[in-house]
């Protein structure tokens, strides 16, 4: 590949448009659109009106010409599809979590592109997030000390939030969705990142108080490595549309991650002071996916990735196990 990385994008929903808006307003410098599509004529009129400078796709086989990479934006069952028609045609891929939702069909996808999985990356922001990054500094200064535990908390006030509604057909259905897939696999994605291999214990315990509707409520322990992992998660629990917190825990202290993208550390007195840079993810949200297709661009002209890699199959598979055994309570 040479000049700009050349991005086509399958599904304009809310994770398709984030990053097609990064791309445009804070990545044109080395990204250029090929296209978009999506098998919903709403959605594409929706592109058309907003962004009317994008090239339209006539369908999914075409977004694979004259491109480098296809990021896959849509919803969880199609991914496989459109993963191995990309890889066929060469190109790499930016493929959205969950990799998959069925653990025998994705092993049996990853065997079969076991050559060509080093061109899959999966879409876990957390890889390029300024808030894990300021995490992984005070680690380095042993600020902490060596982190005893580890918790991970999400709560919502409704499932789904308020900007994933027009996606509630699929989101808030047991085959695709649920707060766990959608939500929980970052954080497991970040356990075994700064931990190491998880590993789910028994007895973890998820509620399904509305039939043929996403889980509301989950409990379980988990081991990243050798570090306890707590994981609690609740629609209901709170007032607020989306909250979090990634707690990890030593001698000498605590730092967390809050909402997704502010680090804080505790003081002496047992208060939670953000990092002096801190800021809140609707402001990071453009930096980090700006960094996301950095790493992109490297990865599809094969160069070797250092520090903090955008998320492979292989991690992404990892979480999908654990998260689709969680699942089945």
């Amino acid at each position: 590949m040479s000049g700009k990385l050349r991005l086509s994008i399958v599904g304009y929903g809310i994770m398709g448009e984030r990053l097609l808006r990064a791309a445009l307003d804070h990545a044109a410098d080395f990204v250029s659109i090929s296209g978009v599509w999506d098998p919903s004529a709403d959605a594409m009129a929706r592109l058309g009106r907003d962004l009317p400078q994008v090239k339209q796709a006539q369908s999914a086989a075409a977004l694979l010409d004259n491109a480098d990479v296809l990021y896959v934006a849509s919803p969880p069952a199609s991914h496989l599809g459109y993963v191995g028609a990309a890889l066929d045609r060469g190109l790499a891929v930016f493929c959205e979590k969950p990799f998959a939702i069925d653990v025998a069909e994705a092993q049996a996808f990853l065997d079969q592109h076991a050559a060509r999985a080093s061109r899959i990356a999966v879409n876990f922001p957390f890889a390029s997030s300024l808030g894990v990054q300021q995490l992984r500094a005070w680690l380095a200064e042993d600020a902490i000390g060596q982190p005893e535990r580890l918790a991970i908390e999400v709560g919502f006030a409704h499932w789904p939030r308020p900007w994933q509604m027009d996606a509630e057909s699929w989101l808030d259905r047991r085959q695709q969705g649920g707060f766990v897939r959608e939500v929980v696999s970052h954080f497991l994605f970040l356990a075994s990142r700064l931990g190491g291999q998880l590993d789910l214990l028994p007895g973890h315990q998820v509620s399904y108080p509305q039939a043929g509707l996403s889980e509301r409520g989950l409990s379980a322990s988990l081991r990243a490595g050798d570090l306890p992992l707590s994981l609690q998660g609740a629609v209901g629990s709170t007032d607020k549309p989306d909250h979090n917190l990634f707690t990890l825990t030593g001698p000498r202290g605590a730092i967390r991650l809050r909402d997704w993208a502010v680090a804080e550390r505790q003081d002496a007195a047992g208060q939670w002071q953000p990092a002096p840079d801190a800021m809140p993810n609707e402001k990071a949200r453009p930096l980090v996916l700006r960094h996301q297709l950095e790493k992109l661009a490297r990865l599809s002209r094969g160069e070797a990735e250092t520090g903090f890699p955008l998320a492979s199959a292989a991690e992404a598979f990892a979480v999908q196990r654990v998260v689709e055994t969680l699942l089945k309570g």
